[in-house]
Parts: C-alpha cells; structure tokens; sequence
C-alpha cells in the first residue's frame, strides 16, 4: 500500500469571489478566516454575532498535487471527515456529494488522475440555509438555544448552539485527506475479539475482511507483541475464492496475560496488534491496532430496590466516577493531542473512570480512544442524537446506518468502550417533554421511527458488528421503551431539579439512583478566563458580555439565588465568582458523597460536565483552557478511593467510610468538636477495617448537648482519615456557611523548592475555609486547592516550579484567598 497525504497546498475563497486565500486542511473556515485576520475572534466579547455570516454562505476548497510516485493498481481518494455538504470533484469530474460530517469517504480514482496538476475541488455548501429549507417543509424540534432545523443534517448538534454554547456551524475538512494505492487485494475492516478462559489464558481472534481483485495466493498474518515486548506470530494462507470481497480468521493464545483495568482499580497494559496481508513476500495492506485484555459485563439483575446497573470489570463490580464529556473546542481541527490529553490527564487525575461522549458532538477521534486506553477511562459512548426529533425516512435511516457501522468498526476494540448508547434524552423528550401528539400521525410517524432507530436498527448494528459491548438505548432510561425513562428503579437517571428545579443541594439526598448519568451546577470560569473575553468595564454578572457567555438563559439568576442560600454576599466580581466556583464544588460534592455511601444501590456518578468547547460559565470541572475549577479539586477528593464524608443531621453526625478498594484495609478515624479558633472541645479515636467496595459507618455522634443555640456559629466537626500517614479531612458545620462566624485567618507560609517541584507548608490561626492557591503569573495544578485549613494544623501541598521561576519568585507571587476573604 502507498500513500500520499494531500494536507499541504490549499486555498479556499467564499463563493463567487475571485480571491483565492491560503488554507489549513485540516481546517476550516472560520479558524482559516480567523487566521488570517479575515473575521474577529468569535470566542470574545459578542463577536460570535459578527461571524453568522460565515456558515450562511457557500465554500469552495482547492489544491493541486501531482502523482508521480504512486505505482499501485489503484488509487483511492480517502477524506476521513468532511463537514459537511461538499460536493467532490477531482480534475473536472465530479466524484459525490457528501451530507454527514461522521462518515469517511473514499472514492476510486484511478482513471482520473493525471501524473502532474491534479485539481481538488470542494464545494461546500451553507449548512444554515440547508436546514432553513428543510425546518420549512417539516419542523423538527432541536436543542435548548440552537439554529432550527438541525436535526435535518447529520452534523455535531451543538454546533447549532446549547445551553452552554455558541452557535457556530463549522465548515470545511476537518479530518485527514490522502490518496491510497492498492494491488492485488486491501484489508477493509478488521474485527479484533478477545475469549477469556477459565484457566485464565485468552484467545486473540481477528475476523478479517479482504478486497480482493486477483487470482493470487495470499498470506495473512496477525502479530501480536505484549507490553513486556514477546511477540505472538500466526499466519495463515489464504485461496481466492472468485469473491471480491471474503473474510478470514486468525487467533493466538495468551496464557499469562496482564489484565486492562479503569483508573484506581489496577494498571492499563496494551497489546500491539499488527495484520499484514502479503503476496509472497510482499506486504499489501496492514493494519496496528493496541488493546487491553479485560472482560466488561453491564450486570442488571434484580435486587431489593429494582434492579442494578452496575459494570463489572474482570469481575470486579466497579463504581463509575466520571463526568460528561463535550467537544472540547466549537472548532474541533484546534483541539491538539497536548490539549486533549491535558483534559483526559486531568480527568484521571481527578480520580474518574469513566467518561461518558455525550450525543450531542461528535464521535471523537482515535486519539481520544487511545489515551483514555492508555489512562484507564471508561467510555460510556453515545451515538450522536441529542435532546431533538430526527427524520424517519428510509434515506435518513440509511444514512445513519452506514454511519453507525463505521463508527462502530473504528472504535470497537478500544478496552476503554464500555457502553454503546442510542442517545440522549429523546425518550425523556417522548415522555417527559411533551414531544407526543398521539392525534397527529406525522408525529406518530416521527415516533415510530424514533423507535424503528433506537430499539431496532442500533441494537442490530451493535449486534452484529460489536456483540461484546452492551447497547442501551437512550440516557437517561429505564430500559424499558417508553416507560417511567428517568426513574430510579432501573436503568440510568439525569437529575436536574437542583438546577432547572431549583431545588436546595439537600434534595439530592433523597435521590437513590442505580447509575446517575447526569447532574450538576454551573459556576463562573476562573477571573483568568474571564478576561479573555470581557473587558473589566464588563464585570458585572448582568453586564451585557457576561450574560451573552451564559447560554442556560437564567444560569446567572440560579447561582445567584443558591449563593444566596449559602455564603454572604461577596464584597466585589473578583469575589462573586471565587464563591460560584466554591458553590458549584459544595453541591456536586453533597451529591456525590450521598450516591457513593450508598454504593450498594447507585452503581455510579457522572458529573455533568468535564469540559468547555468556549470560554464560558457553565456546569464544567475544567474550563475552555483545561483550567481545574474548584470543582475538579473538589473531584479529587470525592472521587478518592477511600472516601471519608459524614451525613449531618442536625447536631447529629454519622461518619462513613467509602471503599473502592477490592480488599479490606485498617484506617484509623479522628473526630473532634472544636472552636473556630482550634479549642477542642470533645475528640476521640476509632481504629477499624473499612470493608471492600462498600461503605462502612464508623459511627454517630450526637452533639445536641454541647452544641447551643449560642455557640452553633462558632463550632464544627472535623474529622480525619488515616491510612498509614496519609490522611483526609473534612469540616461540618452546624450551621449555613453564610452564618458561621468566621474571621480572616492569618496564614504563614513556607515555600521550598526542589527538582523542579514547589513545596507550600500552610499554617492557620482560625479556621479557613475553601482556601484557595493561585500564581496570577501561572497556570498550575496543585496537589489540592479550596481545602479547609483548622487551626494550628500544619498542610503541605505541591505544585511545579513554573519555568524560569526561582523560589523567591514563587514565595512572592503566590495568592492565598479564603471564604472571610470574599465579603
């Protein structure tokens, strides 16, 4: 096989002008035309308004290459992603039209190609007007804040707009483009299973699929080389069977195998996998893919309060710590490796294990896949239709499968796919929402192929194509179609009356999910992201700017009034939005917290969201520039393998540990009642075994008898954990955080340097809560951030020395801010 990249030489121009201007392809052309100075950065202020015009209007792409070097029987044109009406044409013959922005394209073009000056051309037609004609003949609902009519393209829903998003519809190619040469015969799809013995030994099979346009004898071989760098080799030979195209199987043993497991449950080993098809000695095509040898089940069984949904991972039941993943930039070709795996890294870091690609976007690429192999993250995979009603033609249909199969094919052996799902939220929308019209038979029309796709063609396709992956069939849903979708006896749950309700943080409390695929509560990106895209004239949470990054219209409204509810009201903006970030940590933490004590029943949390696609306030831990809000600390620590939380009642307190550990452990407990000024007024001690993977209630502790009516304000509960010489904390009030009275805590700090690592040994003189670590100058991640410091209790952190920074730089830039800090 012989390939020849064609992302070099491009120029495009808006239709019907004669000015060509130089391309990135990949690319597009909002990010072409920011590059050149063409549009402003629709990223800052309201400039997004000033760039609509962009996507209303037709493209044109161009490049010319010469083929000189390719010598192979035939030549395919291959673009892996186009978005998304482009019509194709190389050197005056038009090659297709293309309508699915999640679909590789390849077309043969052997007899089209001259030795020297090709021309490729793209046309690419406005995706605005298309869906405007299509709304008008039938309107279809569509997300919160989008374009209408975009359910009538396959193309990334949120490009349309969200309640967290802008709308801007990208255009252009944005995946790779290239020619491939064949002879002879090409490997086309290759499907790669894995058959776990009771001895313990596994078989790697490959069911292979070959073109074949000769009568030649064929050999096919499967190397398989183990992290530890032992090679597996089985060949076999292969007699043309007068077919086009025909399959092939290849299996090799591997009877001492290192086992993949998700992040906090063992390590991620991967496996190289190389098919190679040869003609004699002659290499044709070959394919590498890596995977990990694991076994994954989604067990449901019925149970005392329904039935469970839990995974289990090589036996082992395993609790989904996780949170929502989105396209992590509106323009999808600037989202680099180092900036994916910045997110991914942090993720892992934050102690999750799964992520779930929320439907709405699109099908990431393979770079996603492998990191979140390489770092242990689950992929709870939607497929992409989100919150909207699709067509139910037959064309519309076979469009998606054809979509689906690709996609199914080109992710299928990852270890870290865990879930096929059909979408989100379109069963809710059928029975929660309204969307059904039993009288109308267009809408019933529409209904019935909601459930002709999700029921019946997506479960088939999964079927076939990746049995070895369970399929559900929306999120949320009880699995059951049309019935009760958002319950909690079974399936999966998305709670959102704590925001869209606006219900108190304690309402979470009488959740009892089996899996919680979505929750959350927004917060204000840091001041450091603020000021990318508004002015500080503009810093005002109902200034315009402000408000125009707000897309969940009344966000700004909701996090005022439940700031409201807890903390004083802060003394200026700088204020305001350190306590959105501390807010948004509090909550999901009361949340979380609650679900893992009663792990036994809720199987999993997925935090809704991991990540920005702009610069925003929204339900992210990370924002646009992968910034760790107090939120993604506050993960860190919820999120812990062991994790110490306590269940406030009045002045009553029940301590709970909660494991994920497969075996036991011996922990030590401190409790004490203290003063804010660190006067300890009543401790004790408990050592005891925390029992694997479930909870384990230390004790309670009833405190009506030394806690007052006078002295309620000015008292909490601290309590530690203590596993060898590590430990935890946590702090409980007896009172809203707004009433406790606290003061400005003198704080003495020591900073040391060493290896490239900074050392920050704090010191309080009264409780500071939610204290918070910042370098103006810097972007660093902390070993901890927004923690509670008790009084003459000394806490260490780490961060990296930034570069070209001395010690006395760092001890001088450093920031420390705490809750009396913010009024």
């Amino acid at each position: 096989m012989q390939t020849q990249p064609l992302t070099g030489s491009w120029q495009f121009r808006q239709y019907a002008t004669s000015d060509w201007l130089p391309a990135t392809v990949p690319g597009g052309v909002h990010t072409d035309l920011l590059a050149l100075g063409k549009i402003p950065d629709p990223f800052v202020s309201d400039y997004e308004k000033d760039v609509q015009w962009v996507a209303e209007t037709d493209w044109e792409y161009q490049t010319t290459f010469d083929a000189t070097t390719l010598t192979e029987e035939k030549t395919f044109l291959i673009c892996e992603g186009l978005d998304t009406l482009a019509d194709v044409t190389l050197n005056g013959e038009l090659l297709g039209h293309t309508d699915n922005m999640f679909r590789r394209r390849e077309w043969d073009v052997t007899d089209l190609l001259r030795p020297t000056g090709n021309v490729l051309h793209l046309h690419f037609s406005s995706p605005v007007r298309f869906v405007a004609d299509k709304q008008a003949q039938l309107p279809l609902v569509g997300g919160s804040g989008a374009i209408p009519g975009g359910p009538h393209l396959r193309k990334a829903p949120c490009h349309w707009g969200w309640d967290w998003g802008p709308q801007l519809p990208a255009i252009g190619i944005w995946k790779d483009i290239r020619l491939e040469g064949h002879s002879t015969a090409s490997l086309t799809h290759i499907h790669l299973r894995q058959h776990h013995h009771e001895d313990d030994s596994v078989t790697i099979s490959a069911d292979v699929e070959i073109e074949d346009w000769s009568e030649d004898h064929l050999t096919l071989r499967l190397i398989v080389t183990t992290p530890t760098g032992e090679t597996h080799t089985t060949e076999s030979n292969l007699t043309p069977l007068g077919d086009e195209y025909y399959h092939a199987d290849l299996h090799t043993e591997i009877l001492d195998p290192q086992l993949w497991w998700p992040n906090g449950y063992g390590d991620q080993p991967l496996y190289h996998v190389e098919i190679t098809l040869l003609a004699g000695d002659r290499p044709l095509d070959t394919r590498t893919h890596r995977i990990g040898l694991r076994t994954l089940d989604l067990v449901q069984e019925p149970d005392a309060w329904g039935k469970s949904f839990t995974f289990y991972v090589n036996g082992l039941p395993i609790f989904a710590k996780g949170a929502n993943w989105i396209p992590a930039d509106s323009f999808p070709t600037r989202v680099t490796r180092a900036s994916l795996e910045g997110l991914i890294r942090s993720a892992a870091q934050a102690n999750m294990n799964m992520l779930r690609v929320w439907g709405g976007g699109y099908y990431p690429e393979d770079m996603f896949f492998d990191l979140c192999d390489e770092y242990g993250l689950l992929i709870w995979q939607d497929f992409m239709f989100a919150c909207a009603i699709y067509p139910a033609d037959a064309e519309f249909f076979e469009n998606v499968r054809a979509e689906a199969i690709e996609n199914i094919r080109r992710i299928r052996h990852h270890p870290s796919l865990a879930i096929w799902c059909g979408n989100n939220e379109m069963e809710q929308g059928w029975c929660d929402w309204g969307w059904n019209q039993p009288h109308d038979p267009l809408n019933q029309r529409l209904k019935d192929g909601y459930d002709r796709m999700f029921h019946h063609l997506l479960p088939e396709l999964i079927a076939d194509e990746d049995p070895d992956t369970p399929y559900w069939p929306s999120s949320a849903s009880s699995g059951t179609p049309f019935e009760n979708p958002n319950g909690q006896v079974q399936g999966d749950c998305h709670y959102w009356d704590v925001w869209h309700g606006r219900k108190p943080f304690t309402a979470y409390r009488a959740q009892f999910p089996r899996f919680m695929s979505e929750f959350g509560f927004q917060a204000l990106p840091p001041l450091k992201t603020i000021q990318t895209y508004a002015p500080p004239e503009e810093w005002n949470l109902t200034s315009y700017i402000m408000e125009h990054h707000q897309r969940s219209w009344v966000g700004n409204s909701l996090m005022i009034a439940q700031m409201a509810d807890t903390f004083r009201m802060p003394k200026n903006f700088d204020a305001l939005v350190y306590l959105s970030l501390i807010l948004q940590a509090e909550g999901i933490r009361y949340g979380v917290e609650h679900w893992r004590r009663n792990r036994q029943r809720v199987s999993g949390t997925i935090i809704w969201q991991l990540d920005d696609c702009w610069p925003v306030a929204s339900w992210a831990s990370l924002d646009y520039f992968g910034r760790w809000k107090a939120l993604h600390y506050a993960a860190k620590r919820f999120y812990a393998p062991l994790l110490l939380s306590v269940e406030d009642t009045g002045k009553t307190m029940s301590v709970h540990i909660t494991s994920d550990l497969p075996d036991p452990c011996d922990v030590t407990v401190r409790w004490r009642l203290e003063t804010l000024s660190g006067e300890i007024l009543a401790s004790g001690e408990k050592p005891l075994r925390a029992h694997a993977l479930q909870d384990t209630r230390v004790g309670v502790y009833d405190f009506s008898a030394q806690v007052t009516e006078a002295n309620q304000r000015h008292v909490v509960f601290v309590c530690e954990l203590w596993q060898n010489a590590e430990h935890a904390n946590t702090v409980t009030l007896f009172v809203p955080n707004k009433h406790l009275s606290l003061q400005p805590a003198e704080i003495a700090r020591e900073i040391t340097a060493e290896n490239g690592t900074l050392s920050i040994t704090l010191r309080a003189s009264s409780l500071a809560r939610f204290v918070e670590l910042e370098f103006p100058d810097a972007d660093l991640v902390f070993s901890d951030n927004y923690f509670d410091l008790s009084p003459n209790q000394a806490r260490t952190l780490t961060a990296p020395l930034p570069a070209g920074w001395t010690v006395e730089q760092a001890r001088e830039k450093l920031r420390i801010r705490t809750l009396a800090d913010s009024y």
